[in-house]
């Protein structure tokens, strides 16, 4: 019987491996980012110097979207590292000079609040894409960009309140052990 349960938690710590097709294909996603930002940075430059004259606010809006494509790369990037060295695999970077400063200390509740931080500085700007174009869209649809912007603070105020209690409370065990 400790044979097969033996086998039965190897089976089970061996699953995390199932993970790691969808970081591959989360970096084919990043691929396609990569590629639908440099087309439009083409555009940008095409209308820029092409003659057509282009008003500042049909600039900044292309820029913005720019800005947002690096922003979902950028969140892309944190949850294929941090998602699989916290649930696959220790990534072998040992004082590589490239190593990301935010990935010795990365678990499972740090990547929730640097992904909602994400979410948040990406729902920022599409709300700020919104604000400089709001002639040209229906009210009721810059009310619910609004809330939902809203839900996603309220959600990440939520979470880092709850990460907080979690580590207290993980603190104050470790402390009652150490007293014992």
């Amino acid at each position: 019987m400790n044979q097969i349960v033996k086998i039965l938690e190897t089976t089970i710590f061996a699953s995390r491996w199932v993970q790691a097709p969808l970081y591959l294909g989360l970096i084919l996603a990043q691929v396609v980012y990569c590629y639908l930002f440099m087309v439009e940075l083409s555009h940008l430059v095409h209308a820029a110097f092409g003659g057509k004259p282009v008003s500042e606010t049909d600039v900044m809006l292309v820029v913005l979207g720019l800005i947002d494509v690096v922003m979902i790369a950028n969140l892309l990037i944190m949850v294929i590292v941090g998602g699989y060295e916290t649930f696959v695999s220790r990534l072998d970077l040992e004082n590589h000079p490239d190593q990301p400063e935010w990935l010795s200390h990365v678990n499972a509740g740090v990547l929730k609040i640097k992904l909602s931080t994400a979410i948040i500085g990406i729902s920022s700007i599409h709300l700020l894409k919104t604000f400089i174009n709001a002639a040209n869209i229906a009210e009721h649809t810059i009310k619910w960009q609004v809330v939902i912007h809203l839900v996603f603070l309220t959600s990440a105020a939520a979470m880092a309140w709850v990460d907080k209690l979690m580590n207290d409370t993980l603190l104050l065990q470790h402390k009652a052990r150490q007293h014992h």
